[in-house]
């Protein structure tokens, strides 16, 4: 397939269908050869960053928008102005295959108004480029309701976080210290003239200066080491895992935060949680490539009898279902298939996780409450009202009135993520 024809379909099963980037764009590249999955990818992430800006330029070039079975056609004019917009292609080239995707996606008719639009546009895009930007959305790139959220809970970092959720994430590492130290790790990673830089905090991490495909990684099949933001890798250090515990992942598709508990610790029995058994085959994979055994279990947390007999854990890391507010940077897609209403109902959700699972946790023992959110209703203020109500809950090393720590999306280029350590009262 025409690689702006799979980019159309794409946004169009996004934007209209309310499908997830990360199932619309794997199908995608099943169409297309495997050495035009980069720039499918770089098509489809890019136009969903700026999707206001391309759409405010559109709609000034169309005197009447494509609806219907047409609307594939409104999502190509997309692609093209993204391209003009925003890669180095050559504008005839761009404009040239974009119009050629008509074909593919059965509509020559259309063929003419497409390549008039883009034409139009290259002869008056600095023009359009300046009405593109001079509303909120088309310069911020975000839908109205979490700029006013970032505005209102971050009134002097909420530009600092736009920018960081409109930039390329980078590829972060997490390396298998069951095989190496970072140290030795680094310095393979030398031997293949791969430039990086390590994290102050996260003691296994490193960030590479460019992303690369995994196969040029030292190891990588042997499981030496894994992709995995340095945010998320914190959870060990909040965790704090022993030898010869019983720990509980609760919500752990796709097993990254399991995996590295089990690379930490040894004689330790962890049970991988999680309500989606199809996500659940990636922590099967992840820990086949790893060499590493998990009680992987699919099951609701809210209602742990049903697949939970067994004693209370030590240890409990809840990485609780959220608005992945956090993680815009890679999945733009969350923008445009979140609404402000959500954002209750996940609260709600949470709240009920978070009880049953206290249940679970033995006296003495330790829960992470964790998310790749920074809504405070999320965060802070759902973990203030744990403490409010759970007479036997203690928050450990944080402020009860602004609980927890928040990291947000660009803090030592990291995802925004949340963590919060609570401690039951009485002895294990």
């Amino acid at each position: 397939m025409n690689v702006r024809a799979a980019a159309a379909n794409v946004l169009f099963q996004v934007v209209d269908k309310g499908q997830s980037l990360s199932h619309a764009l794997p199908a995608a590249q099943r169409t297309i050869r495997p050495r035009d999955h980069a720039l499918l990818q770089e098509i489809c992430y890019g136009a969903l960053r700026y999707l206001p800006r391309l759409e405010s330029i559109a709609n000034e070039l169309m005197d009447n928008p494509l609806k219907g079975k047409k609307r594939v056609f409104h999502h190509l004019i997309l692609v093209g102005i993204y391209q003009l917009s925003f890669m180095r292609i050559p504008s005839h080239a761009a404009v040239g295959e974009t119009v050629e995707a008509t074909k593919t996606l059965r509509g020559p008719s259309l063929r003419g108004l497409i390549n008039a639009v883009l034409r139009n546009y290259l002869r008056n895009q600095e023009e359009l480029d300046e009405i593109a930007v001079s509303h909120n959305a088309g310069k911020y790139g975000h839908p109205s309701w979490i700029l006013k959220m970032l505005q209102e809970s971050y009134p002097q970092q909420w530009e600092s976080i736009i920018e960081a959720n409109n930039s390329k994430a980078p590829m972060w590492l997490r390396v298998n210290r069951q095989h190496h130290t970072r140290d030795e790790y680094v310095e393979l990673l030398k031997n293949e003239d791969i430039e990086f830089t390590v994290h102050s905090e996260a003691a296994d991490a490193i960030k590479l200066a460019a992303p690369c495909d995994v196969s040029k990684l030292p190891g990588f099949e042997k499981g030496w080491v894994s992709v995995q933001d340095a945010a998320a890798q914190l959870a060990i250090n909040y965790l704090t895992p022993k030898e010869g515990e019983l720990i509980l992942d609760c919500c752990a598709a796709p097993g990254g935060k399991t995996a590295h508990i089990l690379e930490h610790t040894e004689d330790t029995e962890v049970v991988a949680l999680d309500s989606d058994a199809k996500r659940l085959d990636r922590v099967y994979d992840n820990l086949d490539r790893l060499h590493l055994k998990a009680d992987v279990i699919c099951g609701d947390a809210r209602y742990p009898q049903e697949w939970w007999q067994g004693e209370q854990f030590d240890r409990i890391l809840l990485d609780a279902p959220c608005s992945a507010t956090g993680v815009i940077r890679r999945h733009p897609d969350i923008k445009w298939l979140r609404r402000a209403t959500d954002i209750e109902a996940l609260a709600d959700l949470q709240r009920e996780i978070i009880d049953a699972m206290w249940q679970q946790l033995k006296p003495g023992g330790t829960m992470v409450y964790a998310t790749c959110s920074i809504t405070p209703q999320e965060n802070a203020l759902q973990v203030k009202a744990f403490l409010e109500r759970t007479a036997d809950a203690t928050l450990l090393g944080s402020d009860p009135e602004q609980p927890g720590r928040q990291i947000l999306p660009g803090d030592e280029d990291m995802d925004g993520f949340y963590y919060a350590v609570l401690e039951k009262a009485g002895k294990a």
